[in-house]
């Protein structure tokens, strides 16, 4: 006879099968009103695995140190700091939320239960539309990449810049191969899921370490000399736009961390696991991004030659280099970009579901679904890969339009940041604690001083990354459109999010929730 397990595990023709989460897990969850539903299969080292590979600094800090330098020239390593002291300000109000609130699509549940089912509502639409771009740009990195490692991955032509006809369709081939694949493995299920992206962390963490001491090897210069140089973009005061500038470096890269709070409902123990990751995430990305630049200026033949604004970090490693090793860093850095592109695809998906467990999304019956066998949110996982193909699809011809949108998608997550370091400051000023059920991380009498730095620093950074600079949104100088596309998209995605607001509350029930806070005594 088969028996089929009430909490959603699959059948077995000798009884119930194994559980798909502790009693203590489960009933965690149904405080906070909702029933288990989800497989538990991260621990620890996977859930750290999740917000590591998001940020993914050997993807990020090798792609985007070009655009660092570019702006700002050697000096800009100083923003690497200043971005980390927001950021990881964000990181601990995040960290103590994820404990007291352990469900997924983090950042949504989180502004919800702080600011009510509207605030909440657009903190999860910009989370969605911010990782559905973010995953196709991490794709779509795949062809910067492999086609260096083997010329067989050039499918398409035989020029592999992005900008040209059969660069932009190569990559889009590539890209829409990785994300499939990164579907299918979420689909299997979460152990496997996690398994991989710890697989794909390790190597990262290793080539990180390797990069580093080979650079360090190698070295040109000392590290004052290497950091303290404008790179002929003005002195003193006259400095200050231009690190503003390259300041746009460091904001995209040490973003995405709350991922390891996006598996809450698929993490065991998330109460204790989840803080522990983001904040482990964010501090292991920034100690070895920091390295990474340092060790790159200090390697570089010249901090006056061309090729660092153009080729950055690949330009290094093919000067310094075996072109051995350089093709063997390559292959790390292309499974990393996998790994990034599996995390963020599985982080979306479970934002995705989580509004539409809460009706909160068109077709929510459909996207709420968890495959009974798997104990995954599978159509979620289809329709946000369907989604950054599609995304994909606009670099074909218009590699400038694809390359601003992946710009303002950092804007968008630091929106949907400030929309609940915001509610939790204006908490914790009120004399409410932000708390529920027993989280074992709390920020104590600290809690309004980093939060207020949270809110400040990530509203500044939000505005910096945001700014209509034509180097950033529209290099070639010839649309007014792209110049201010940041303003435009924001904008378009606020007021698209609006209308489809209005009309999924005219459909849905309010939302009943556990209690969210309690005033302190």
């Amino acid at each position: 006879m088969t028996a089929v397990d009430s909490r959603g595990g699959s059948p077995t023709p000798d009884g119930p099968p194994p559980p798909i989460s502790s009693s203590a897990d489960s009933d965690a969850l149904a405080e906070l009103g909702y029933t288990q539903q989800l497989h538990r299969g991260i621990g620890s080292y996977a859930a750290f695995a999740a917000g590591f590979s998001f940020v993914s600094i050997l993807t990020t800090v090798f792609a985007l140190f070009a655009l660092g330098f570019g702006l700002g020239g050697p000096a800009f390593f100083f923003t690497w700091p200043i971005v980390f002291v927001c950021q990881f300000c964000v990181c601990l109000v995040f960290a103590e939320l994820s404990g007291k609130f352990p469900v997924a699509g983090a950042v949504y549940q989180w502004s919800r239960r702080l600011a009510g089912e509207t605030v909440g509502w657009f903190a999860g639409w910009f989370m969605l539309v911010g990782y559905i771009v973010s995953v196709a740009a991490l794709a779509i990195a795949m062809q910067s990449v492999l086609p260096s490692i083997w010329s067989g991955f050039q499918l398409v032509g035989t020029d592999t810049g992005l900008a040209t006809v059969s660069g932009a369709t190569n990559a889009i081939i590539l890209g829409t191969i990785t994300i499939a694949l990164c579907t299918l493995i979420s689909a299997i299920g979460v152990s496997f899921m996690g398994k991989v992206t710890v697989i794909g962390v390790s190597i990262e963490i290793v080539g990180v370490i390797v990069l580093v001491g080979l650079m360090f090897a190698h070295a040109e210069r000392s590290p004052v000399a290497a950091i303290t140089d404008t790179g002929g973009h003005g002195s003193g005061l006259g400095y200050v736009p231009a690190f503003l500038a390259s300041m746009l470096m460091a904001a995209y890269v040490m973003y995405g961390f709350d991922s390891a709070a996006e598996l809450s409902e698929e993490t065991t123990d998330p109460r204790r696991t989840a803080p522990k990751a983001i904040i482990a995430a964010l501090l292991v990305s920034a100690v070895g991004g920091g390295l990474m630049i340092l060790a790159t200026l200090m390697a570089a033949p010249s901090l006056g030659a061309p090729e660092l604004s153009a080729d950055g970090i690949a330009y290094v490693i093919t000067s310094q280099l075996d072109t051995w090793m350089g093709r063997t860093l390559l292959t790390i850095v292309a499974i990393a970009i996998f790994s990034a592109t599996l995390a963020i695809q599985a982080s979306a998906s479970r934002v995705m579901f989580s509004m539409a467990r809460d009706g909160r999304l068109p077709f929510s019956d459909f996207l709420a679904r968890v495959h009974p066998r798997t104990g995954t949110p599978i159509n979620t996982g289809m329709v946000v890969s369907a989604l950054a193909i599609v995304v994909l699809l606009v670099n074909l011809g218009q590699a400038g339009v694809f390359a601003a949108i992946t710009s303002v998608s950092v804007v968008i997550v630091y929106i949907a940041y400030l929309m609940v370091t915001v509610p939790a400051l204006v908490h914790r000023i009120r004399g409410r604690r932000l708390d529920f059920g027993p989280g074992v991380f709390s920020l104590g009498r600290w809690g309004i001083v980093v939060n207020a730095v949270a809110v400040v620093m990530g509203a500044a950074l939000m505005v910096n990354i945001a700014w209509p600079r034509q180097e950033v949104y529209d290099p070639d100088g010839q649309s007014w459109f792209l110049h201010y596309f940041a303003i435009i998209f924001v904008a378009a995605t606020l007021v698209v999010g609006a209308l489809a607001y209005l009309r999924i509350r005219a459909k849905s029930a309010p939302v009943a929730t556990a209690p969210t806070a309690a005033v302190a005594r």
